[in-house]
């Protein structure tokens, strides 16, 4: 009797330091960066996105489990043409690959505000792991009591590592759609 009392106070006591947070989507970004013709950036985002981190305390992110999911036909660059093609077999194959996820395998602090978040990036079929600086810019309360947390996530990938390797040769050298994918979040989240 006294060991499971034991440990159901333990449990009890974990359970309460423990916090979940939700993605606020609408004071939040996703974006992505690549260059076009090698010589000028194209900005795109992602309209529909969710994810949820899950803390050891209530101001503590490391370690946090943290899920991310992007509806791939929510892509937006400013331009129907540009966007079509993104969401045709060409690129993300929006109709048989309908999410991007990501799920985090560590949270560590590096220095000072900054983590080095890693996961697994899965995209267009295929899985990838992948680091990003996850920059913490603190914890406010809104006018309505809501808790909320924000990051600044950078990162980089190559997008032919996830079968999106369609691009066009130019006539005076190089390639119409750059390799490098920068990702910029900018992510707040509302304490449960």
């Amino acid at each position: 009797m006294y060991i499971f009392v034991q440990v159901y106070m333990i449990s009890r006591l974990n359970s309460s330091i423990m916090a979940t947070w939700v993605i606020d989507a609408a004071h939040s970004e996703i974006q992505f960066k690549v260059k076009h013709l090698m010589i000028s950036t194209v900005t795109g985002s992602f309209g529909s996105f969710s994810g949820s981190a899950i803390t050891n305390s209530d101001e503590d992110f490391t370690d946090a489990q943290i899920s991310f999911t992007a509806v791939t036909a929510s892509i937006n660059t400013g331009q129907a043409d540009r966007d079509n093609h993104l969401r045709s077999a060409d690129f993300f194959d929006a109709e048989k690959y309908p999410e991007v996820t990501f799920t985090s395998s560590s949270m560590k602090k590096a220095q000072g505000n900054h983590y080095e978040l890693v996961g697994t990036l899965t995209m267009h079929g295929v899985s990838q792991e992948v680091k990003l600086d996850a920059e913490f810019l603190g914890i406010n309360k809104d006018p309505w009591g809501n808790i909320k947390a924000a990051f600044e996530l950078n990162g980089k990938i190559n997008r032919k590592d996830f079968g999106l390797t369609w691009n066009a040769a130019l006539e005076t050298g190089g390639v119409l759609v750059g390799e490098e994918v920068k990702i910029i979040a900018n992510v707040q989240l509302t304490r449960q």
